[in-house]
């Protein structure tokens, strides 16, 4: 399919809301067995947390995670019910941002539902675990390229008692790139993106710094977890955040689902990486429009949406 691929996304930590998902649960089965089983996995009605709140607690790491993945899924599955069409026969290749990685093999078949659910839970816990509260943070740079993204960072780690952790934990693309490390090395870039021509700098309401070293702990976590976790061949190639290239291979996978917890994530590059690909078409499963929006960003030749609704559901089966 040269030239005319389809790739299917699915959305990070961030995208979460109160009542998500509600709308598809409600108008297609498929999609409301989706939250039964991830129920039935975490051994509660998660679902009501999903989409009753409260919100603070929905945020939690430990449940934004699998609530996220179960809301990308049964978008998927509304999709499926109303073409008829298998996931191979509706894209070319699947990618998520972060845990949306996760989705992406649930999606492709690598996971099923309720064991990305539970690994998405102790991912979750794991990367809580990892760092104290207060000791880490992270921050977004707006209006910077991946160069100055790097100056900044190495600016940033010495500190007074000697060097701290500051790595670039997202390079999103469309001018985002995100910090993440050491609070107070988090503080001195705030300072320093200033100074290197950054249009703003943010610091991120999160619990902890992902996508850095000081994750280690957690990597360990889910190394000993995804030993033991039988995966499948994906049906279609993941374009794998560590790597942005595309593969099948289920030892690849099992090996940069754990890279990916202390690594980059490269969705600039994945982004990019569709022209060669033949990807025109994007279309992002699940809460929010975050990576299609980014999508349009980085390359506007791109066409991308977003399906979170049954009417989103309809016009894409419309359109296949």
């Amino acid at each position: 399919m040269a030239g005319t691929a389809r790739a299917l996304v699915f959305p990070g930590q961030g995208s979460q809301a109160v009542g998500m998902g509600k709308d598809l649960a409600d108008a297609y089965p498929a999609a409301a067995q989706v939250f039964e089983q991830v129920d039935e996995a975490l051994g509660e009605s998660f679902s009501t947390l999903i989409f009753e709140g409260p919100e603070d607690k929905l945020t939690l790491t430990a449940n934004a995670q699998p609530a996220l993945m179960a809301v990308s899924l049964a978008a998927l599955r509304a999709v499926e019910a109303e073409s008829g069409k298998t996931i191979a026969e509706i894209c070319d290749y699947v990618a998520g941002h972060s845990l949306g990685e996760y989705s992406a093999l649930a999606a492709a078949g690598t996971l099923d539902i309720a064991v990305a659910a539970r690994l998405l839970r102790l991912r979750g816990e794991s990367m809580q675990r990892a760092v104290p509260v207060g000791e880490g943070a992270m921050a977004a740079l707006i209006g910077a390229d991946l160069e100055t993204a790097e100056k900044i960072a190495a600016a940033a780690r010495p500190g007074p008692d000697g060097d701290q952790v500051c790595d670039i934990a997202n390079d999103n693309g469309g001018g985002q790139i995100v910090l993440s490390g050491h609070a107070d090395a988090i503080e001195r870039v705030l300072t320093l993106a200033g100074e290197h021509g950054v249009r703003r700098a943010v610091k991120l309401p999160v619990s902890a710094p992902f996508h850095c070293s000081l994750m280690a702990p957690a990597a360990d976590v889910m190394a000993d977890a995804l030993a033991g976790t039988d995966l499948r061949a994906p049906l279609v190639p993941l374009i794998a955040n560590v790597t942005a290239a595309p593969t099948a291979d289920r030892d690849d996978i099992r090996r940069q689902l754990v890279e990916q917890v202390t690594g980059r994530v490269r969705w600039r590059e994945t982004v990019e990486s569709f022209a060669g690909l033949g990807v025109t078409s994007v279309a992002e499963l699940g809460a929010g429009k975050v990576l299609s929006g980014i999508v349009k960003r980085v390359d506007k030749s791109v066409d991308a949406h977003a399906i979170n609704t049954p009417a989103d559901v309809a016009g894409f089966v419309a359109a296949l």
